[in-house]
Order: structure tokens, then C-alpha cells, then sequence
């Protein structure tokens, strides 16, 4: 029973990737950015408000914190999905997002210096063998003669920027807990999107939009989040985890059921590179702290 919280968590997200292609038709990226984070922080204010308020002087020293989280997690990460939408499949949207953990890594290696072990390097490359085949669309050849997707770029540097956001929340770890760090993140989000609404081409909501607003604002920001809080409660964080490679499967199956998108050859054969990769990468990362906290309980 435990393993619906995480399992439901990770099909509410697969199909928060669906609203986000189907949102390219109805709704300009700029719109549904900003009225998603606006819509889960109007949702959390009765909650959080009064909390805020009464810890408002702690919060001054952790602006700057939260304004990058905000930025990196609910801006770059979300608006590029957005974006991206508009000329990539949801499916490879799905399959390039099962990459954070393993860019995660090598943000890791390269910023804070942390030890990537030699098969932990080997499920990076394995995993950029998936991506360079999949971009390619089986033909890993013909990026260099036509380069990769514009959209399939964004949605890399939206993963990348998310996979930053992972390790910053928790080298940083906020001290506000879950709900108000969503709030005050969300919040701040709704302040850094207002300049990118004066590139929209009109921020109305049609009445196609309104339940893609509702469901990316609610369902995907709220509801996910507060199953994976809870599979993380019943099962710990690292089991928890383990249920995010469902994502890219789910992803593909619910595109293909809703949006009449085909999966392709280069789909699975990519995107089982890039989960064997990320798997390598997980192991690896589970064994070093297994090993440290031995060594520190001699």
C-alpha cells in the first residue's frame, strides 16, 4: 500500500509532461508558467500564511537561498518544459527528464568536487550513448550533419537545471520544512516569471487551457508533491527514489494513449540506455554512502 504514494506521485508528473505538450496548442509557455506557480501559491497561502508571518524574521537570511531554488527548480526547469513542448515529443521530453539523477553527478563532480567512482563514469557514459542515440533518432550520426532538436535541448538544460536545484536543496536544506519551502519557492517563482510575461503573446486562459492550468497548478505542484512527501515517509527517500525511473515508461505509454504519439525503436532502445545508466550511477552512489557510514561507525 505504501508503494502508491511514490507510484501515483510519478503518473501524476508523467502526465503533468502530457499537459505540458498538450498546453503548446492552447496556451502561450509564458501563460501556464506563471499561472501554475501562482495557482499552487494562492492554493497554500491559507496554510502557510499565517506560519510565514510568524517565522518572517528567520526568512530574511534565506532570500537569496530560495530565490535561486526558485529559480532553477520552478523557472528554468518548468518554463523550459514549456517551451520545449512546442517542438519535441512528450515522450522524449519524458525519456531526457529520466537524466537528472546522473546529471546530478556530474554537477556533483564538477562544481563541488565530490569522487565519481570508475562504474559510476561508466553509467554516465552508457547513459549519453542513450541520449546521443535517441537524439539522433536512431542514427547518432546524423547530429552532426542536423544537430539536436531545439526543443529536446531545452528540456537537457531544463533536466540539468533541476538536477542543480536537487543538489543545492540539499546542501542548503532550508530549515522552513516541506510545505512552506514549496510556498515560499512558489511564491518567489510568480515574482522572477513576471518579466517573461511581457513576451507572451496573450496571457488569457481559453477554455481548453483551464483544466491544464488546474491540473499543472494542483494536481502536478500540490498532489505529487504531497505523495512523494509521504512515500518518502513510509518507504525513506532512497527506495522512494527508485520509482522515478518509471517516469520515461510512463510518460511513453500515457503519450502514446492520449496524444497518438508512436514509440519508436530508438525510444526504447535509448531510453533503456540512459535508466541503465542512471542505474549504474544510483548504485554506486548508494554504495559510496554505505561505505562512508561504515567507516564512520568504527
Amino acid at each position: 500500500m505504501a508503494m502508491l504514494f511514490p507510484l501515483l506521485a510519478v503518473l501524476i508528473w508523467a502526465a503533468n509532461t502530457i499537459v505540458s505538450k498538450a498546453a503548446a496548442q492552447v496556451l502561450d509557455p509564458a501563460a501556464i508558467s506563471i499561472y501554475r506557480w501562482l495557482l499552487a501559491a494562492l492554493v497554500l497561502t491559507p496554510f502557510c500564511l499565517p506560519v510565514l508571518r510568524r517565522r518572517a524574521a528567520e526568512l530574511r537570511p534565506w532570500l537569496g537561498k530560495l530565490l535561486a531554488l526558485a529559480m532553477l527548480g520552478m523557472v528554468m526547469f518548468q518554463c523550459l518544459a514549456y517551451y520545449a513542448a512546442h517542438s519535441t515529443s512528450a515522450t522524449n521530453m519524458g525519456v531526457i527528464t529520466a537524466l537528472v539523477p546522473l546529471l546530478g553527478l556530474l554537477l556533483n563532480a564538477a562544481v563541488f568536487r565530490q569522487k565519481v567512482s570508475g562504474l559510476a563514469w561508466l553509467g554516465v557514459a552508457v547513459s549519453l550513448s542513450g541520449v546521443v542515440y535517441l537524439l539522433g533518432k536512431g542514427d547518432p550520426m546524423s547530429l552532426l550533419a542536423n544537430g539536436v532538436n531545439t526543443g529536446d535541448a531545452l528540456i537537457l538544460a531544463g533536466a540539468a537545471s533541476y538536477a542543480l536545484y536537487g543538489i543545492l536543496l540539499r546542501r542548503w536544506a532550508p530549515p522552513f520544512g516541506a510545505w512552506l519551502n514549496l510556498y515560499l519557492q512558489a511564491s518567489l517563482a510568480v515574482l522572477l516569471l513576471l518579466p517573461l510575461t511581457l513576451t507572451a503573446q496573450s496571457m488569457a486562459i481559453p477554455a481548453k487551457g483551464i483544466g491544464l492550468v488546474l491540473f499543472a497548478g494542483i494536481g502536478s505542484s500540490l498532489l505529487a508533491a504531497y505523495l512523494w512527501m509521504r512515500g518518502i515517509q513510509k518507504l525513506g527517500s532512497e527506495r522512494t527514489a527508485i520509482f522515478m525511473n518509471l517516469l520515461p515508461l510512463f510518460t511513453a505509454v500515457l503519450a502514446s494513449a492520449l496524444l497518438g504519439e508512436t514509440i519508436h525503436h530508438y525510444h526504447w532502445l535509448g531510453g533503456g540506455l540512459i535508466l541503465l545508466g542512471v542505474a549504474l550511477g544510483q548504485g554506486m552512489l548508494k554504495l559510496g554512502s554505505a561505505k562512508k557510514m561504515a567507516f564512520v561507525n568504527k
